[in-house]
Order: structure tokens, then sequence, then C-alpha cells
């Protein structure tokens, strides 16, 4: 038996990348786990199909995490698919597209994690765990400065972060924890190709600077570690090339 047998939990964002990886990672140790997607069912009904022939389970649902009834509903498919809610890793995250709207990354990298976060705690017992995934470049922004092609977006998760980290005292209450994973750049992601397309040669850069950038599923074992870390509700977890931004 796994670490997380009879668990349930949601990935935001895990129709593929880091956290399609996170949810593999979580249902190879016995969690059950909903698959959350925006727009693309068939990626997200492979990953589906790729835990259940592990031996898994997992269910796919569409949610735009920024309509407050999607966030309702990601939350309810757990409790009626699965029986419960233990588990919540916030990967999700955006900004850099350009047809959502000049708001847009703060309503999905702040508001929305917020709402999902309020909407799933009045479900998830005591001793459950919230993970919230966000970037070195984001976490240190208010003290370092990032590519200007990204700071629009760093801003906006380093808001959320603010914003989820207000609601740990009530979260402490419920006797769940809140644990952020702060990562540097990962090689093969979305964020990373569109900042190497604005800003050419950013992402050698940056790897010749702290002289190794993290895979997706190097990345996304970090998360899933972290779901049942020893370490206290609010606790950072720095994931590569931290040490240029605490210095």
């Amino acid at each position: 038996m796994g670490q997380l047998e009879g668990k349930t939990a949601i990935v935001t964002g895990s129709s593929r990348g880091i956290g399609a990886d996170v949810a593999g990672l979580l249902a190879a140790e016995g969690a059950a786990v909903v698959i959350n997607y925006r727009q693309k069912a068939p990626r997200a009904n492979k990953v589906v199909a790729g835990i259940e022939a592990a031996g898994g389970r997992a269910v796919a649902v569409g949610a735009d995490l920024t309509q407050a009834e999607d966030s309702q509903a990601l939350v309810r498919a757990a409790t009626e698919n699965f029986g419960g809610l233990d588990i919540l890793v916030l990967n999700a995250s955006g900004g850099m597209e350009t047809s959502m709207g000049e708001d847009y990354a703060l309503r999905l990298n702040r508001d929305a994690q917020v709402q999902l976060l309020k909407n799933a705690a009045e479900v998830m017992p005591a001793g459950s765990r919230v993970v919230f995934v966000t970037s070195h470049q984001a976490h240190f922004i208010n003290t370092t400065e990032t590519m200007p092609e990204y700071e629009a977006v760093a801003r906006s998760k380093r808001a959320g972060e603010d914003a989820l980290r207000e609601l740990v005292p009530a979260l402490t209450e419920k006797d769940i924890s809140l644990v952020v994973v702060s990562g540097d750049m990962i090689e093969g992601t979305v964020t990373a190709t569109l900042l190497d397309r604005a800003n050419p040669g950013a992402i050698e850069a940056r790897r010749a600077e702290t002289g190794k950038l993290y895979s997706v599923q190097e990345f996304a074992a970090e998360i899933a570690a972290m779901v049942t870390a020893d370490v206290p509700s609010g606790h950072t977890e720095y994931v590569g090339g931290a040490g240029s931004f605490l210095k």
C-alpha cells in the first residue's frame, strides 16, 4: 500500500506537464486523483487512462478556475467520485497568454487560487495538505527583478501566494496545512518556452547561472514529496537555484 492509500487529491492544471506528472506520482502512492483541465479534454483523458492502466484511480474534470461555478464543480467531483478530498495541489497558473484579457493573470493566479482553496477547505478533513506551486521569479519578485516579459505574471503569482498565506490561521483551525513549493525555470514548460520566445536566450542564460535547471519530471517529484513532508504550515520549499535569490 502507498502512503496515500484512501486519500483523494485535486491537481489543477494536470492535463499535461508538471501537473500531469504530479498526478501520476500521487496516484502511484494510492491517491485517487481529479485531473483538471480548462479546454483540452483528450489530453486530460490520456492522463486518466495512464493512471488507470497502472492500477490507479482518476477522473478528468473540465474547469476554468476563474469561474466560481467551475471551481465549486471541481471540489464536488472529488467528493462525488471518490468520497472526499484530502490533498489540493494548486499547480495551474498563467498570464502570458495575450488573448485572455489584461487582468487574466491576477484573476487566475490570485483570485482563482483563493476561491478554490476556500471551496476545498469546506470539505477537507483534519490533516489535509494544500500545496501551492510557484516560481523563484514570482516568490522573490519584491526583492529581485525578473524579465520584463514575466513581471506582470510574477507579481500576480506573488499576490496569490500572499493571499493564500493570509488564510493559514483559518486553515490551522481546521488542521489543514499549506506548503509553498518554489522552483526555478523548468526545462520544457510552456512558461519557459514563451519566455525564451519573448526574450531569446533567457533559458540558456539562467541555466548557465545556476548550473542546472530542473526537468518537468524532477520538479514534479519535488512537489509530490511535499504532499506528505513533515513540515509546518506556511513552509516554503525551494527547488533549484534559490541561492542567487536568497543572497
